[in-house]
This record gives structure tokens, C-alpha cells and sequence, in this order.
């Protein structure tokens, strides 16, 4: 690692925010709509969760008692367009059965409290892991818990913030220490990595035109 990472991660992020702008996330109308769309957007693109999304709108189920007393069956057969439409209607079903069972239904209670505390409610649910978790708890709960994606992974080791040999853990501390501690700023910071990743910081890197094509960095890596 090179450099000062704390200051870096701050320069990336003011860099960002001028060349995109506001990103608007989550795109979701309801903190249900957060969850929902956090455990289907696994190994998927965002069109596909949508199409599920307005499928389960269509059916009047996208509401956690429609969702409690919906069969694990009829929940895949709406969800289809997410891929691997059965794993994820299991991964639901284990988190509305959580959210029922423990929290008499209420997703206020399962988020608040202490954050490790909240996080670790979610890891012992089948099929959550720490993005998913993340994603829930910022964007579903406002909490100060930054999420660690593909894309961020990689623009961080390109630029020499990270290495192939930290863990997701070790790249949210990176982010808790460096970033600014506000709601607002974990939340547009994971958007505009998204799209950085999206446009620019590709498996094949595209540095032409990157807002930070100018930073010490190595698009081979």
C-alpha cells in the first residue's frame, strides 16, 4: 500500500462527486424495497431486480405480511427474472421468518441498537453476508456501516488502498477511518464507486476520460 490512504479516500471521493454528481441510492421507494432489492441484486444486474421488484408489486405482495405468508414457491415464481430465483426466494424467506420471529415483524428493531450488534443479527441469516448485511443497514436503516463491493475492491487495489490479500473487514475499517462519518457520504461514496466501476474501473480497465486517471495507480491489477 502507498501513499496516505486516509487522505486518498477522501480525494477519490470529492474526484467522484464532481465528475457524476448525486446518484440517488438506493433506488427503492420503501426500506422494504432496500432489503428485498439487497438480497436479489446478488450475482445479478439491477434491471433484473427491478423486473422482480414490480413483479411482486403487480401480485400485492411486496409487503412484509404478504411476504411472511407467501410460499417459498409462489415467492421464486415471481422473483424469476432475478437468477438463481429459488436460492434467493430461501434467502427472503430466512430474513422475513427472522424478522417475524424475532422482532414481532418490526425491521426498525432488527436494525437498531448497537451497529456490530444489528450486523451480527443479520449474519446469522441464512444467505446474508457482510455486503448484503451493509447494504441493509445504510440504506434500509441509516447506519454508519460502509459496503464493500466487487468494484470497490478493485478500484481500491488499483490505486494501491488496498492489496489482493485484505479481506472485506480490513476495506470497511479503510473507509470508517478515512470517510467523513455521515449517513449521506457512506451512502453517495458506495454509489459513485458503483459507477465508477461501471464506467471506467472494469475488469479491463478503461482509464481515458477517468475522473482519476491522474492518481498513482495500475489498471493491470
Amino acid at each position: 500500500m502507498r501513499g496516505r490512504p486516509e487522505s486518498t479516500i477522501r480525494v477519490i471521493y470529492r474526484k467522484l462527486l464532481t465528475a457524476y454528481g448525486p446518484q440517488h441510492w438506493w433506488p427503492a421507494d420503501s426500506p422494504l424495497e432496500v432489503v428485498i432489492g439487497a438480497i436479489l441484486t446478488q450475482n445479478t444486474g439491477w434491471k433484473n431486480v427491478e423486473r422482480a421488484i414490480d413483479a411482486l408489486k403487480e401480485a400485492g405482495c411486496l409487503s412484509w405480511h404478504r411476504l411472511h405468508n407467501l410460499t417459498e414457491e409462489k415467492l421464486s415464481d415471481l422473483i424469476r427474472s432475478s437468477g438463481t430465483y429459488r436460492v434467493k426466494a430461501a434467502r427472503i424467506k430466512a430474513f422475513v421468518d427472522a424478522l417475524f420471529r424475532d422482532h414481532a415483524g418490526s425491521l426498525d428493531a432488527m436494525l437498531g441498537g448497537d451497529l456490530e450488534t444489528a450486523r451480527k443479527r443479520l449474519l446469522s441469516i441464512a444467505g446474508i453476508g457482510p455486503e448484503t448485511a451493509d447494504a441493509i443497514l445504510l440504506y434500509a436503516g441509516g447506519r454508519l456501516t460502509f459496503v464493500v463491493d466487487a468494484y470497490t475492491r478493485r478500484i481500491l487495489r488499483r490505486h494501491f488502498l488496498a492489496t489482493p490479500k485484505d479481506d472485506y473487514e480490513s476495506i470497511r475499517q479503510i473507509f470508517h477511518k478515512a470517510a467523513e462519518p455521515q449517513e449521506q457520504i457512506y451512502n453517495e461514496y458506495h454509489a459513485l464507486l458503483v459507477e465508477l466501476g461501471k464506467r471506467h474501473c472494469r475488469p479491463r480497465a478503461a482509464c481515458d476520460e477517468c475522473p482519476l486517471r491522474h492518481l498513482p495507480h495500475d489498471p493491470s491489477l
